[in-house]
């Protein structure tokens, strides 16, 4: 899952995508209707890139969490955030068993929930190992096509090279035949 760029605003409903930076802002798009906003630096203002679920161990990042659900539901939405309360904290424990009960509060599930499903309707969620094997694949290609033109820069460049070394040369003679030129003048005026 990639939530790079997408954002909470704290007291604003729904999550954003930061689009642009504007003088002293920073202009949202929202993911459900995609109206965009400002949102300034006195907003408390949270990544989901950043946010993670209290467990008994460590932390666990909500991207990961999304993945785990999206797994588990092939792809479709989850429950809404709306259902009861007891539904939602089974369904997370089936997800993430070792969640810290005390630390996670009701309302804090039910954003996950609401979260997931805004992240879904909106086409924002997404297996990352199907990104992954593509980019590795087009990698692949690109390296193999810059392979090619660089030997055959490589093999012309040599080419210049060995012609610029006689240059050099003659360049060395001549500098050394006026270096004679004057040394046969001083001797020649004293």
């Amino acid at each position: 899952m990639n939530l790079t760029g997408i954002i909470s605003i704290s007291g604003k409903p729904g999550l954003y995508k930061v689009v642009a930076q504007a003088k002293n802002s920073v202009i949202v798009e929202s993911l459900e209707d995609s109206k965009r906003i400002p949102a300034y630096a006195t907003d408390r203002i949270s990544a989901l890139d950043d946010i993670s679920i209290y467990t008994y161990g460590d932390d666990k990042p909500l991207k990961e969490i999304y993945a785990d659900i999206f797994k588990k539901e092939n792809g479709g939405p989850v429950l809404s955030h709306k259902e009861d309360i007891k539904k939602l904290t089974a369904y997370l424990a089936e997800i993430l068993p070792d969640y810290d009960q005390e630390r996670v509060y009701p309302s804090d599930i039910k954003k996950l929930f609401q979260w997931y499903n805004l992240l879904h309707k909106s086409g924002n969620l997404k297996i990352e190992e199907a990104e992954t094997k593509s980019e590795e694949v087009a990698e692949v290609k690109e390296t193999k096509e810059k392979k090619a033109p660089a030997t055959k820069k490589a093999a012309t460049a040599k080419k210049p090279a060995a012609a610029a070394a006689p240059k050099k040369t003659a360049a060395k003679t001549a500098g050394a035949a006026k270096a004679t030129k004057t040394v046969q003048r001083k001797a020649g005026s004293n």
